[in-house]
């Protein structure tokens, strides 16, 4: 393969041009390359496993706008439907029928979801659900993990201490400390830490929230006993088990992590893939925990755009095509080439890695120690990985600009983009 094609000159004048416009040129931070250097290639368009840039650049691309692009880009079944679903109206700000195929569709997959509330975004969902889940048990306390993200909201914009608690410092400016007090904060796959937050706390913690596979650490799964020990804890003490699958949900099983690993949470929060690449979010669970919800009962949460009828369009198409038989094998099987065979070229040219897969979510570290949380990750050799980075990109290879953000592949993807992109990594990883 060959880089002395790749140019990107348009792409560097857009982006200059963007950073007099939006803060740091970008509408969100990742996208601004700052955790691998360099300038972001500006995208012009996307079509199945595929990105052409605005210099001409096409590339393979492992993002799939961070996740909800499980079918591919622009699959044409849900261009379709949505050509169909625009001649009748962008937004309704009212109740429409789709809402119901879509919600009937997330409640026959997922097994906690009784009941269903479509929002605009993971955050909105992972906000709301916070709210109900202290509305429900009449407490404050919530844990979350060190390296687990839900969103930017402020009470879950804390730093992760070195212990399993930390004084719930705030991890951004502008978040008072009051937001974040009854944030703790446990370390991923440290069962006993959470144990002792709840002996130091026993009636206060209205429950545990986390990604059930981390996807914003990098990709770290759940050590075997971790997710079944978070359950009979939670049952132990009263509170509640909140998954956030807005990344693991039909994309890892179409039940999402709790149906892969035969943990049922008492709520979730979902979605990426249930929108098509449209906003959309939503949350949901037991129904006597969801008719806390307004207007069945007293807990508040509104949007205008809930329920927008193109999100709904495309997140009924999509789950449609994620229905049809042999999809999660093929998932599996592409991913698990790539997964592997990156590990096996790191390991032939030298370089300490580790990492894997589920399904069509995997992840890669630079480091020769297994990583079991956010700490492991950040052990990593992060300047290797922007090397790496940046000749994948250069190869026409498209991967998250950061160590620490999971990979994702796509019902697009070929043997042949899998084979393209193992050669690719080989020639880095040689230099």
């Amino acid at each position: 393969m060959t880089t002395s094609s790749f140019k990107t000159t348009q792409s560097e004048e857009i982006f200059n041009a963007a950073q007099n416009l939006m803060p740091g040129g970008v509408s969100s931070p990742v996208r601004a390359f700052k955790s691998v250097g360099g300038q972001p290639i500006v995208f012009d368009r996307v079509n199945g496993a595929y990105i052409w840039d605005v210099d001409g650049n096409q590339y393979i691309d492992y993002v799939g706008t961070w996740g909800p692009a499980i079918c591919g880009h622009a699959h044409p079944e849900v261009i379709a439907a949505l050509h169909d679903a625009l001649e009748k109206g962008t937004s309704f700000g009212a109740p429409s029928v789709l809402e119901n195929v879509l919600a009937s569709m997330v409640i026959e997959a997922v097994p906690s979801i009784e009941m269903v509330r479509f929002v605009n975004s993971g955050t909105e969902a992972c906000m709301a659900v916070i709210r109900l889940m202290r509305a429900f048990t009449g407490r404050d306390k919530i844990i979350k993990f060190a390296g687990c993200y839900h969103g930017h909201a402020d009470m879950l914009l804390v730093q992760a201490g070195s212990g399993v608690a930390t004084l719930g410092l705030p991890d951004s400016p502008g978040v008072p400390k009051s937001a974040t007090a009854s944030t703790l904060t446990a370390t991923y796959n440290d069962l006993e830490g959470v144990k002792s937050l709840f002996e130091a706390n026993p009636d206060s913690i209205s429950g545990v929230i986390l990604e059930p596979v981390v996807g914003n650490s990098g990709f770290i799964t759940p050590d075997a006993g971790f997710l079944e020990g978070l359950r009979l804890l939670t049952q132990e003490y009263g509170a509640l088990l909140v998954f956030d699958e807005v990344m693991t949900g039909f994309r890892i099983a179409y039940g999402g992590a709790q149906e892969k690993f035969g943990v049922t949470p008492d709520l979730t929060t979902l979605g990426k893939v249930i929108g098509g690449g449209l906003p959309v979010g939503a949350y949901g669970g037991r129904k006597d925990i969801m008719s806390m919800v307004a207007p069945a009962g007293p807990m508040y949460q509104a949007g205008t755009l809930s329920g927008n009828p193109l999100a709904m369009t495309a997140g009924i198409k999509t789950l449609e095509l994620l229905q049809k038989p042999g999809t999660y094998e093929y998932l599996d099987r592409i991913t698990k080439k790539l997964s592997n065979g990156l590990l096996q070229i790191a390991k032939e040219t030298g370089h300490a890695a580790t990492g894997g897969h589920i399904s069509a979510m995997f992840g890669m570290f630079f480091t020769s120690e297994p990583v079991h949380n956010y700490d492991d990750a950040k052990k990593s050799d992060l300047a290797k990985f922007s090397r790496f980075h940046r000749g994948m990109l250069e190869r026409g290879i498209y991967l998250a600009p950061s160590q620490f953000e999971a990979g994702f592949t796509s019902l697009a993807h070929t043997e042949e983009d899998i084979n393209r992109t193992l050669e690719a990594a080989k020639e880095v990883m040689s230099m």
